[in-house]
Order: structure tokens, then C-alpha cells, then sequence
């Protein structure tokens, strides 16, 4: 009875897994394929909106890279 509710585990891990991945996938093949020029359009925006703002975060050895 164990070994059924690890092999159910093991199969709904992949399951949901591969689901997951199948969705990054296939969006960064659109967003390649189907981008066209407006590809950057929202990271761009969102860097003229944040001109001018003041850094946070400490010395930045840590600090997330943008785009």
C-alpha cells in the first residue's frame, strides 16, 4: 500500500512538472517567434516609469540583474 501512494506521488510530481514546463517552454517560443518589434514593450515602460527613482537594496552585490 506504500509503494502505490509513492508511485501516485511520483506520477502526479511529473505530471504537474511537466505541465509546468510545457508552458515556459511554449511561451518563450511565442514570445521568439511571434514578438515581432513590441517584444520589450512592457519591460521598456516600466524603466520609463521607474527614471529618476532611488536605488534600494544595500550595495547591490545581491541585487537582481534587469533587463
Amino acid at each position: 500500500m506504500i509503494a502505490y501512494f509513492f508511485d501516485l506521488a511520483i506520477v502526479a510530481v511529473l505530471i504537474i512538472g511537466i505541465t509546468a514546463m510545457i508552458g515556459v517552454i511554449t511561451n518563450g517560443i511565442g514570445e521568439k517567434v511571434f514578438g515581432g518589434r513590441k517584444r520589450r514593450e512592457f519591460v521598456d515602460q516600466s524603466a520609463k516609469t521607474q527614471t529618476g527613482w532611488n536605488a534600494v537594496g544595500g550595495k547591490g552585490i545581491y541585487r537582481k540583474r534587469t533587463y
